[in-house]
Parts: structure tokens; sequence; C-alpha cells
């Protein structure tokens, strides 16, 4: 695996407050990483212009606003998403079969066979535990749960799924390489966990089996945020490619 390769797999969180904060980081880290994920606080902030900027500066853009709600919004949302120049998006798989398969069906019919955003399926927040399930009614264990959407999502004809690292592995067995996973829950070994629940290290997490790693305080409260970059692109680079799940890229540095 080359740096460049590594380093495409890095998805830096944009969870900040205004576009003018956006702005400084894409400056510094355009070229760095491989993708930028803009969530729900920076876009209600600072509006579909701030997926514009990325763009112009040459940054590659994962909207993440976990679209949930009747099937036709969904859809219709995720068109404009698309539309706007993002590269991943993203929908609850607890939305539902019909709401997840009307999304991809509408992007389908306007793409028509060329080459569009990947649409991604959340199952369940890294945040979550098993009590968390429970409070709202879901009785099975997490990563029974994880697969299940993981399923639910593939054969609604989602790309993939964003889910915990751990269970990566779980998710590679049951839907196959070429579905795509997008690990948040990754702490370098340099950074302390904060508020994620289900985490893995870079290396471990390329190794299981992850396409991209989604990945913020570790570098934004870093204090050389440069530094802390390539600290985590050398993680990554001590995953030998003949461990289990790991995944070498293609050239361009995408697994599509």
């Amino acid at each position: 695996m080359t740096r460049d390769q590594a380093r495409s797999r890095i998805i830096f969180a944009l969870d900040v407050e205004s576009s003018a904060d956006a702005v400084r980081w894409v400056a510094l880290l355009a070229g760095r990483v491989g993708m930028f994920k803009v969530g729900k606080q920076l876009f209600t902030a600072a509006g579909p212009e701030v997926v514009r900027m990325i763009r112009r500066a040459g940054g590659e853009v994962f909207l993440d606003l976990k679209y949930h709600d009747i099937p036709n919004t969904v859809a219709m949302a995720t068109l404009e998403a698309v539309r706007l120049g993002a590269r991943l998006v993203n929908l609850h798989a607890l939305g539902g079969y019909e709401m997840m398969a009307k999304t991809v069906a509408t992007l389908d019919k306007e793409f028509q066979g060329k080459e569009r955003a990947k649409v991604l399926a959340v199952t369940i927040l890294t945040s979550s535990s098993e009590a968390t399930l429970r409070e709202v009614g879901i009785d099975l264990p997490v990563p029974e749960m994880v697969v299940r959407l993981a399923k639910l999502a593939q054969n609604a004809g989602v790309d993939g799924v964003v889910a915990s690292p751990q269970e990566v592995p779980l998710i590679r067995a049951a839907c196959g390489n070429e579905f795509l996973i997008v690990t948040p829950g990754v702490r370098p070994t340099f950074a302390a966990a904060d508020d994620q629940k289900r985490i893995m290290t870079p290396a471990e997490a390329v190794a299981a089996g992850a396409d991209y790693l989604v990945i913020g305080r570790p570098i934004s409260a870093a204090p050389d945020p440069l530094k802390a970059v390539e600290m985590i692109v050398d993680e990554i680079m001590n995953v030998r490619s003949q461990e289990p799940g790991a995944r070498i890229q293609n050239p361009e540095g995408f697994p599509f």
C-alpha cells in the first residue's frame, strides 16, 4: 500500500460551526486527506455552498445528512445531494427497504448508467450500545442488528454502509468484498476515545476490511493537525496486504 492509497482512506470530519472554519480546514487539509465529511451542524450553518467550496478546492465530499423520512422525500433529497457534487451520501437503514430502494432507483434513473455518487446506509450509530437499543425497543444484540440492516440495505441496492469498525468483519462475511464500508469510531493510538463506544485504531479497521475511516477530533484537536494526519497514514501503512480483510484501493485512491 502506498502513502497515497493510505491517505485516500481518510475522511476528515468537518464538524465545525461556520463556513469560515470549514474554509480554513479545507485549505489546510486538501490533498492531505481523501475526503471531507459535511454533517448536519455545518450544513445547517453554511448550506449547500460549503459543498461547492470543497469541490472548488479540489476536495471530495461525504455529505453525512443521514436521511430518514418517507421514501419519496428521501429519494428526492438524496438526488439533490448528488447533483450538488457529493461523492458519498447516506440514509438510515432503519428507514426500511422501500425508502432505500426508491432512493437508489431514483439515482439510477437520473444518471442512466453513468458514474454517480455512492449511497450508504447508516446501521447503528457508533455512540449506541445495546442498552441504547433496548431503550427504543430493539432487543437484538448490536452486531446482529448491524448485519441485519446491512443485508437489508444491500438487497435494496444500496452501495454500502456506515458501521462501527468492530462489525466490519461480520458485514464483509454477510455482504461480500464489493460492498463499501465507511467506519466512524476510529481512534488512532495517540488519541482519546471521546464519546465513541465501539472503536478501533486505523490499522485495525483497515485490516478488518474498512474502505474509509471517518476521523475528526484526533486531527482537529491535535497540536499539529498535519502531523496527526501523517501519523494516521503511518498507522494505516502498517497494515500488510496479506492480513485477513485488508483491501488495496485502485490507483485513483477509491475502491470504486
